[in-house]
């Protein structure tokens, strides 16, 4: 794999809105394509194979590949990626228990880009499993720090929904 590849594959995915549901095979063979160019053992190839699945609807055929992506070692920013999109294709067949125990831990990773998202989908996931109040904590204190005002307000009406004598 090379930089030009990772161009490639971006490429390909700017482009994934111009394939209507009907053509979602057509954009899956275009990843598939790419994705032979790897070696055989990377990580990466059943990721980009999970994504194309899960984008097109496939979240139970995604979940292995998401799976086999981080047993081959995919890390840093897209293994949390893969961590996040696994737990939302998890809650998709009816396993949001298992994506609970999977994004509950990036909530103590160190932070970048993606801590919102793997707020809103351990959220979504909490509520599958009717722990509404603690996802909506989680989304509140997500929301909180983009707001305008209230920040602070929001932040503590967060902490309060699951921990109500703070």
């Amino acid at each position: 794999m090379n930089e030009n590849w990772e161009q490639r594959v971006t490429a390909a995915w700017a482009g994934f809105d111009d394939y209507p549901e009907e053509r979602a095979a057509d954009f899956r063979a275009v990843i598939d394509a790419l994705v032979a160019e790897l070696p055989e053992d990377s990580p990466l190839g059943p990721f980009e194979q999970a994504c194309a699945w899960d984008s097109t609807g496939h979240s139970d055929k995604a979940a292995p590949l998401y799976r086999e992506a981080l047993a081959r070692g995919l890390s840093g920013y897209k293994g949390r990626r893969a961590k996040i999109q696994l737990s939302s294709s998890l809650r998709n067949i009816g396993q949001a228990e298992e994506g609970v125990k999977l994004l509950t831990p990036e909530l103590d990773a160190p932070s970048d880009e993606l801590d919102d998202a793997v707020r809103a989908c351990l959220a979504l996931c909490l509520s599958s499993l009717g722990r509404d109040r603690e996802g909506l904590s989680l989304v509140l204190g997500a929301l909180a720090p983009h707001l305008p005002r209230y920040q602070r307000s929001m932040a503590n009406y967060a902490r309060a929904l699951v921990d109500p004598d703070d």
